[in-house]
């Protein structure tokens, strides 16, 4: 009996200790067990899930199951009822190599009956690698269930979901143009007319702000927080113009000091790493510093720390990390500072020499982009998808060769991967050069492990940025890889663009706001 006093389902069947039918145990919601009717009621008229893909023989792939092979189908009969024999658009079937691509997601909406009432796909756009760009199609709700209950928009919506979990930054559709509407109150762009079957259609993109954000949150406050240092106390104390960097480096990775050959750079780790990944904080915060250097030309001769850590263990473990990676890049700690009993935090300046800095900002609108990144290694534990480790398993000869690549080549530009990820750096080194710039998505050096959207945003391990000239020599990297991947132009923001021409927003204005170098 449920506890409203109605009587609950029985199965037939005996128990072991009674002779009576008996409820089945776990059977019912317990919502109906409670006897909130009143909540099951209000209860969705249908939910969205993933059915499994297919191989090119159109079997079940090894996640399916006799289940969602029929989800599959009864998603198949309902295109055919509608494509084939409702609108006419195709003759037969309207199946094509999408279907039988394993790549391709199928997500379908059953009601409560569990019954394939709509269903959409979506998987990347042609049979090469993955390059972010995906598409949806072949959207359909079955006859009955159109109207009030939204499965249409749902389906969109879910796809939008799927898509951009899967790392991708590129996600459009071609849609019947009676449907233009229902997309653009979803949020999504019309790009531009085309016909698919004899019937006119609209090519429409779903924006994806993931790179936006990111620099976003990881940038944009720097021109506004950095601003009280360009007052008339400073300008006294540099005789002259204050400028973070000097004149014409304003934004980079290091700062030359006037006077000297010396450049200096300093980079803090985030303290939540640090707390729990001591060692590799440690590490990583030699790597940093170092790869700044690299950027502007200068070799390394020293670092210098400051550890904050709840105890002498904790510390320690940062401090071994450290003391891995500077023996590993074969650069001295020349000294530093200890506090216990504090939270974990940890900030590192590395000072190195060249009579020549490199530029950030050196860029000028048609210079060529290339992109010089060690694709060795993998996903460091834990960071999946946010940190690529290719330096602890590198030789010192190796690293130097890669951190040495700036000073061997001098480009007229380079900056090193930050934060920012890929896309954003080259965003802030066509701020600093008073350019935009364009990335050409397809040609970026990628690790076959690493999806686009995961790759343009990560910390990368070393990952140079440079500009120069069309037709300037690679940068002697050793084990690194590096190929021209797009230029600078003008205007500002970064676009990726893809195969087909279509360029789209990847940052739409200024990373940093501090302007031109």
């Amino acid at each position: 009996m449920y506890l409203d006093g109605s009587a609950a389902p029985t199965m037939a069947g005996r128990s072991a200790d009674r002779g009576a039918d008996r409820p089945v145990d776990g059977a019912f919601d317990i919502l109906a067990l409670l006897g909130d009717r009143s909540t099951l009621a209000r209860q969705p008229a249908f939910r969205i899930e993933e059915a499994c893909s297919t191989d090119s023989t159109g079997s079940t792939g090894s996640t399916g199951s006799a289940g969602s092979t029929s989800e599959l189908s009864a998603y198949r009969r309902l295109r055919r009822d509608a494509f084939v024999h409702e609108q006419g658009l195709f003759s037969g079937h309207d199946l094509d190599d999408r279907d039988a691509d394993a790549r391709t997601v199928v997500l379908v909406a059953k009601d409560r009956d569990g019954t394939v009432v709509g269903g959409v796909r979506l998987g990347p756009v042609g049979d090469g690698p993955d390059i972010g760009w995906w598409q949806g199609g072949r959207l359909v709700v079955a006859r009955r269930a159109r109207g009030a209950y939204g499965i249409g928009a749902a389906l969109v919506r879910a796809a939008c979901a799927r898509a951009e979990a899967e790392g991708v930054l590129r996600f459009d559709a071609t849609v019947q143009v009676r449907n233009e509407a229902l997309f653009k109150r979803l949020g999504w762009h019309s790009v531009r007319t085309t016909t698919v079957a004899g019937v006119p259609h609209v090519l429409m993109l779903r924006p994806i702000g993931r790179i936006a954000a990111q620099t976003a949150a990881t940038k944009s406050a720097l021109g506004p927080l950095l601003a009280a240092f360009q007052g008339p106390a400073f300008q006294k104390l540099t005789h002259g113009p204050a400028t973070l960097g000097g004149a014409g480096f304003v934004g980079d990775d290091g700062a030359p000091v006037p006077g000297t050959d010396v450049i200096a750079a300093c980079d803090a780790i985030v303290p939540s790493m640090v707390e729990r990944d001591p060692g590799w904080a440690g590490w990583c915060s030699v790597l940093v510093n170092v790869n700044d250097l690299a950027a502007m030309g200068a070799s390394p001769i020293g670092l210098l720390d400051a550890v904050g850590a709840k105890d002498a263990a904790h510390a320690g473990r940062i401090l071994a990390g450290l003391g891995r990676a500077a023996e590993a890049y074969g650069v001295p700690v020349l000294g530093g500072h200890t506090q216990l009993g504090v939270p974990a935090a940890l900030s590192v300046t590395a000072l190195g020499r060249t009579d020549r800095p490199v530029p950030g900002g050196g860029g000028r609108s048609g210079h060529a982009v290339r992109l010089t990144a060690d694709l060795g290694g993998g996903w460091r534990a834990g960071y999946r998808g946010r940190q690529w480790d290719s330096s602890t398993h590198r030789r010192t000869d190796e690293l130097r060769a890669m951190t040495g690549a700036v000073a061997a080549a001098r480009p007229a530009a380079a900056k090193d991967v930050s934060m920012a990820g890929i896309a954003g750096t080259l965003g802030m080194l066509a701020e600093a050069s008073g350019c935009g710039a364009v990335l050409d998505v397809a040609a970026v050096p990628r690790p076959r492990a690493a999806a686009m959207g995961d790759w343009l945003t990560c910390f990368p391990g070393f990952a140079m940025l440079t500009t120069d000239g069309p037709g300037a020599a690679p940068l002697p990297a050793g084990p690194a890889t590096g190929a021209v991947c797009g230029e600078l132009t003008a205007g500002q923001g970064v676009g990726l663009r893809w195969p087909d021409g279509e360029i789209t927003d990847a940052v739409a204005g200024p990373v940093t706001g501090m302007g031109t170098a």
